[in-house]
């Protein structure tokens, strides 16, 4: 129960961030969720699951006795783009997400100036007081998006560059024999 107690004021402050920024937040927090749900798949499966597909392959290949033929060099390159395409599953997914953040963060900018621009025509009032609070709640959203992009955008150029060192790695483990 004390447990409650320590997050409420935590969860209170996202609820009135939520609130502040508009209906908009809620899609870039699902969006970047399910970036970094991506993200963690990724990792869990570069620590775990490749090295087990890559020993599999590696011991496919070692089974074989021809290693130097056109015919053994062309089952090579499957073996390598099959463990390719494993491995680099869900990076294009990522990189989406990185790039809609952003603009799912214009979008809640754009809809924020709308709002500023229909409460100062309906009240025909153009008080700087009002208008602040209605750019402030504009610019959050595209704030928010910029920050969840950041993110996938470090942690996907650091996926890319562990695919791309993964393949060159299994494609060196599998050694074509020269006659």
């Amino acid at each position: 129960m004390d447990l409650i107690y320590y997050y409420l004021p935590a969860l209170e402050t996202v609820r009135d961030f939520l609130e502040l920024g508009g209906g908009v937040l809620y899609i870039i927090g699902l969006l970047t969720m399910f970036m970094w749900l991506l993200i963690v798949e990724r990792l869990v499966y570069l620590r775990i699951g490749h090295k087990r597909l890559v020993a599999a392959t590696q011991q496919i290949w070692e089974g074989r006795s021809d290693h130097h033929t056109w015919f053994a060099h062309q089952i090579r390159i499957r073996l390598v783009s099959q463990v390719s395409a494993q491995v680099e599953r869900n990076i294009p997914l990522i990189q989406t997400c990185v790039a809609l953040c952003p603009l799912l963060g214009l979008l809640g900018t754009v809809t924020g100036m709308v709002e500023v621009f229909e409460v100062m025509a309906i009240s025909g009032s153009s008080s700087p007081r009002s208008m602040a609070a209605g750019v402030s709640k504009a610019t959050i959203p595209t704030m928010a998006g910029m920050v969840a992009a950041l993110s996938g955008v470090a942690m996907g150029t650091y996926l890319q560059r562990k695919v791309g060192r993964e393949r060159a790695l299994l494609a060196d483990h599998l050694v074509i024999e020269h006659e």
